[in-house]
C-alpha cells in the first residue's frame, strides 16, 4: 500500500508536559483519514507538526516518500494545504480578494482558477460581501479553498464541522467528498462528531494520551460495529452445534452468551437450537456505535458531551 504520511514514533514534550507519545501513523493515498481522540489527545499537535510549525520532540515522519529531517521536506510540504484549528483568512477582505492574497503570498504567478475555485466550494456569488460577515459554514468553506490555493494533493482539516448547522454540515461533506473523488485529494480529518465521521472516513486513527491507540480501515470497522443478536442459552457449546452447519458468522463470548451476527427468524432459530438440545434464554438486537467503539477501546472517562474530541 502506498502511503501520503507515516510518523515513526513521534514524541512532542512542551517542558514536562508530553502531548505526544511516540506516535506512529500510516495515511494511505487516497484515503479519507478520520483522526479521533478527545480533546487533549493530541490531534492538532499532530497536525502541527505534519505541517511544519512545530518540530517534534523525538522521531520523525515520512511525507511522499521524505523524510521529515532531510532538507528536500520543505519542498514536500508544499503538496498540503491545511486548516489547522480555525479558518485564517482577511475578514475585511471579500472571498475573492482574500484568495487573490493566498494567491501571491505563494507566489502563482496569475489568479488562473480563482473562479472554479469559488465555485467549487460554493462562494462564487458571494461578491464583496466581506468574508467576517460570512456564516460559520462559509468562513469554514473558505478556510478550505485558501487551503486548495496552491493544488495540494494532502488536505488536513483540523475539526472542520465543529459549531456547524446541520446545513453547514452537509455542505462541508460534500465538499470533502468531491475533493477525495474527483480530485484524489488525500484527506486528513480531526473530528469529535462521530457519526459525521463515519460518513466520510475510508480508515481511522484513534488516539489517546498522545499514544495512536488503533488504526483501522472503515470496512473493518464497519464489521466489528455490525448489528448482532445477543443471546443468552443454557449451553453455547450446543449453540455452536447447532450454527455451524449454517455457516452463520457467531462468537462465543461464555458458557451461556455469544453474539450472532447476519439476519435472522427467531421461529427458525430456535428450532435450529432445539434440535440440538440447546434453549434459548433472552435474545436482543444490538449495534456498537462508533462513540461506543472508542470508549470501549480508549476506556473512561466519558468525552466530553459524550462524544470524543
Amino acid at each position: 500500500m502506498e502511503y501520503v504520511l507515516t510518523t515513526n514514533a513521534i514524541t512532542k514534550r512542551y517542558g514536562k508536559m508530553q502531548a505526544l507519545d511516540a506516535l506512529t501513523m500510516h495515511i494511505p493515498k487516497g484515503a479519507v483519514y478520520g483522526f479521533v481522540g478527545r480533546n487533549g489527545a493530541g490531534k492538532t499537535t499532530t497536525i502541527r507538526v505534519i505541517c511544519g510549525l512545530q518540530e517534534p520532540t523525538e522521531g520523525d515522519y515520512m511525507l511522499y516518500g521524505v523524510s521529515s529531517k532531510e532538507a528536500a521536506i520543505y519542498d514536500v510540504r508544499k503538496r498540503i494545504g491545511a486548516v489547522v484549528e480555525k479558518p485564517a483568512f482577511y475578514g475585511d477582505l471579500s472571498a475573492r480578494k482574500n484568495l487573490e492574497m493566498q494567491y501571491t503570498l505563494l507566489g502563482l504567478p496569475s489568479f488562473e482558477g480563482i473562479d472554479a475555485l469559488l465555485k467549487l466550494v460554493g462562494l462564487a456569488d458571494t461578491g464583496r460581501k466581506k468574508a467576517r460577515n460570512f456564516s460559520l459554514g462559509m468562513k469554514q468553506r473558505l478556510g478550505i479553498a485558501m487551503a486548495l490555493c496552491g493544488k495540494p494533493d494532502f488536505l488536513i482539516l483540523d475539526e472542520p464541522v465543529n459549531g456547524l448547522d446541520p446545513q453547514g454540515i452537509i455542505e462541508i461533506r460534500e465538499l470533502i467528498l468531491r475533493l477525495n473523488r474527483e480530485q484524489n485529494i488525500t484527506v486528513l480529518i480531526s473530528s469529535h462528531i462521530l457519526d459525521e465521521l463515519s460518513r466520510l472516513a475510508t480508515h481511522y486513527g484513534f488516539i489517546d494520551k498522545g499514544h495512536l491507540v488503533q488504526e483501522i480501515s472503515a470496512a473493518d470497522l464497519e464489521k466489528k460495529c455490525r448489528k448482532y443478536l445477543h443471546a443468552v442459552v443454557n449451553d453455547t457449546a450446543l449453540l455452536s452445534r447447532a450454527l455451524e452447519p449454517t455457516g452463520t458468522d457467531y462468537e462465543i463470548l461464555s458458557e451461556q452468551t455469544a453474539n450472532l451476527y447476519g439476519t435472522f427468524r427467531i421461529t427458525e432459530l430456535t428450532k435450529l437450537m432445539e434440535a440440538e438440545g440447546c434453549e434459548l434464554i433472552s435474545v436482543t438486537e444490538q449495534e456498537e456505535s462508533l462513540e461506543n467503539y472508542f470508549i470501549n477501546l480508549v476506556g473512561d472517562p466519558q468525552p466530553e458531551g459524550g462524544t470524543a474530541k
